[in-house]
């Protein structure tokens, strides 16, 4: 995700499902207690938080 990869390309270098990729970002975003909504990019969010750690 930091590295600004799609969900197709993130699964494909982990050899798992693009679906389990989604179910991995969610739990994330759920940790992270980034919730979903029209103004906010969660993946951008997300990383910046990962980042600032």
């Amino acid at each position: 995700m930091a590295q600004g990869r799609t969900n197709a390309s993130i699964a494909r270098s982990l050899s798992i499902t693009e679906r389990a990729v989604v179910q991995h970002t969610s739990h994330i975003y759920d940790e992270l207690d980034i919730p979903a909504n029209d103004d906010d990019r969660r993946r951008v969010l997300a990383v910046t938080r990962y980042l600032a750690e």
